[in-house]
């Protein structure tokens, strides 16, 4: 005897939409606890020495849960997850990481490439993991501006002194400075940029102020790669004159005071001319004053008056004798 064949599968189908939904239905509801949200829009803030993660939470301002949030990191594609040993960034309740916060050790290593990664943790509940793009410090860096800039005027020259805006390798990379200057007003002129930290301006123009700014801009030498940095603020300096130029200042000044003198001394002269009268007139010896009536003026009491008065009558009773003489007529023809 032959056993009953089996039965059909196909005949089963119409049998398991109900109980699919008998399942779901038994099944219970799953835990909103358990989607717990990853950490929102992670960066990484690369400024001169400074490497700093940061993030935003993915809860609302008014969420009291005690959330906190883990980074590690790797130093290759396939390598080993890691968690950040040099600071403190494991379960840790602020949205910020700053790699460089621990000083000697200075975060990650320049020149490596890096990749992070973040998540956000509740009790036993973690969210996934976000992973940002890998960098290299020197090749994503911000270069700031010169840390020191000091400007010495010489004779038609402005020496330019800096310092790089952060301390390198410089086996491995070196800075690199242009300085963009102009005459106060002026076209803005270029120099650089430059390997030397000591810049001439030469060749200005005296006594002029000349305003500018320096850039140091990053060079990596292995990789051939430049990272521009920022400028500097702006400052303005006079520069000095020559030997030459205040050799001419000097014959300029000494014409100039001579003209001057020549010309004072001619006008001089011509108003003398043309006003000699006058100037005669005004600077003529005034008349004296009677030595009796300077007397009188220095004491009134003292009998002056009368006594001037007295030698005056006299002097005028006084007669001369006149003779008169006459001559015949015959006698003065004679002595005609």
């Amino acid at each position: 005897m032959r056993p009953p064949a089996p039965p059909r599968l196909w005949l089963l189908l119409p049998l398991l939409p109900p109980l699919l939904g008998c399942l779901r239905a038994a099944a219970p509801p799953p835990d909103p606890l358990s989607q717990l949200a990853a950490p929102q829009h992670p960066k990484i803030r690369l400024y001169n020495l400074e490497q700093v993660l940061s993030w935003e939470s993915p809860f609302p301002a008014n969420d009291t849960r005690p959330v906190v949030y883990s980074v590690q990191y790797k130093y290759s594609a396939l390598g080993k997850w890691f968690d950040v040993h040099m600071v403190n960034c494991t379960q840790i309740t602020a949205t910020e990481c700053d790699f460089t916060a621990a000083g000697l050790l200075k975060g990650f290593p320049l020149y490596f490439n890096v990749t992070l990664r973040l998540r956000a943790e509740l009790g036993e509940l973690v969210s996934a993991w976000v992973t940002m793009p890998w960098f290299q410090h020197y090749r994503n860096v911000t270069v700031g501006p010169p840390k020191h800039i000091m400007v010495t005027p010489r004779e038609g020259t402005l020496v330019i002194a800096v310092s790089p805006p952060f301390e390198v390798d410089t086996s491995m990379v070196t800075f690199l400075y242009t300085v963009y200057y102009e005459e106060k007003p002026g076209m803005q002129q270029v120099k650089g940029p430059l390997q030397s930290n000591f810049i001439f301006l030469d060749n200005l123009k005296p006594f002029r102020i000349y305003c500018l700014q320096v850039e140091a801009q990053l060079f990596w030498n292995n990789q051939k790669i430049i990272r521009p940095g920022q400028l500097s603020n702006t400052s303005c300096y006079e520069t000095t004159a020559g030997a030459h130029a205040k050799q001419q200042q000097v014959i300029g000044i000494s014409v100039g005071t001579l003209l001057s003198l020549l010309l004072l001394a001619g006008a001089c002269f011509f108003l003398v001319l043309k006003y000699g009268s006058v100037v005669k007139y005004l600077f003529r010896t005034p008349p004296s004053i009677p030595a009796q009536i300077e007397e009188y003026l220095k004491d009134p009491v003292q009998p002056i008056l009368e006594a001037l008065d007295k030698d005056i009558s006299q002097k005028d009773d006084t007669w001369n004798s006149v003779s008169i003489i006459s001559f015949p007529e015959k006698e003065r023809e004679d002595v005609l």
